[in-house]
């Protein structure tokens, strides 16, 4: 690979590390990359836990020094994502991913839809929510995600925003904080079984965690900065890109011109 690559690769995965601290999907972008690098599907999914991680707990670390959120909260969430992400892991090659794609880009647009007609479910401020609503339902809703998390990760940071903040009661910031704590949770039992599978490529894989890592650095600083109603919009806009992307409606309009 030549070096303008490598800078392109970091560059890719900067901005995937903002986006997927912000919002999600940011997987969008680097398992395509990994493809047009000559990874195969499987081993190129596995790679790319590997920015994930790196990008998840850089920016959870920051969010922890700006007391965003606290482990006990973080455990409750995350164990029963990590039983999901284990579980969604191991039947990776065992599910036909146009399926669940076309499935996840239709939830995608009506979450849209949620968020632009609840708004202000997300836009209070992470001080105003610091109380969490433990319902019993909630956990069971973190292992199917989990699931989701483990098998294909894209979009995977939605669904937990959805879940904190519709299920919770976390305003969006705090959600985010959140968010990127339980992912690095997840990210790291789904990492440990590509790796046993031998389906990760270090090389590429570290390459991209260097621009993940400043990513989701940066992203992690400004969304306190920003406020949880510029997140919205990004939110809005990023869920739109990818239920488009994931149900092919990007493909037929650009046949269309």
């Amino acid at each position: 690979m030549d070096w303008y690559m490598y800078l392109a690769v970091i560059a890719a995965g900067l901005f995937a590390g903002f986006v997927n601290t912000l919002a999600g999907s940011g997987s969008l972008i680097t398992l395509p990359l990994l493809m047009f690098l000559g990874l195969p599907a499987n081993v190129a999914n596995g790679t790319n836990r590997i920015g994930v991680l790196v990008q998840s707990l850089v920016s959870s670390i920051s969010f922890r020094k700006q007391k965003l959120y606290t482990v006990d909260e973080g455990l409750w969430m995350s164990v029963p994502a990590v039983a999901g992400a284990l579980l969604g892991s191991l039947i990776a090659v065992r599910i036909n991913e146009r399926i669940m794609e076309l499935m996840i880009g239709g939830l995608l647009i009506v979450m849209f839809f949620i968020i632009l007609y609840k708004p202000e479910q997300w836009v209070r401020d992470h001080a105003h929510s610091a109380a969490m609503r433990r319902r019993w339902w909630v956990p069971v809703v973190f292992f199917f995600i989990g699931i989701y998390g483990g098998f294909i990760q894209a979009g995977v940071g939605f669904f937990l925003l959805g879940a904190l903040v519709l299920g919770a009661g976390m305003g969006l910031t705090r959600a985010n904080a959140h968010k990127v704590l339980i992912v690095a949770a997840m990210t790291t039992i789904a990492l440990i079984v590509f790796i046993l599978s031998d389906q990760v490529y270090y090389l590429y894989g570290i390459i991209i965690a260097i621009g993940q890592g400043i990513g989701g650095w940066l992203a992690s600083r400004v969304a306190v900065s920003w406020g949880p109603k510029v997140v919205r919009i990004i939110l809005l806009v990023a869920i739109l890109a990818s239920a488009v992307k994931l149900t092919g409606l990007f493909d037929v309009v650009v046949r269309l011109f």
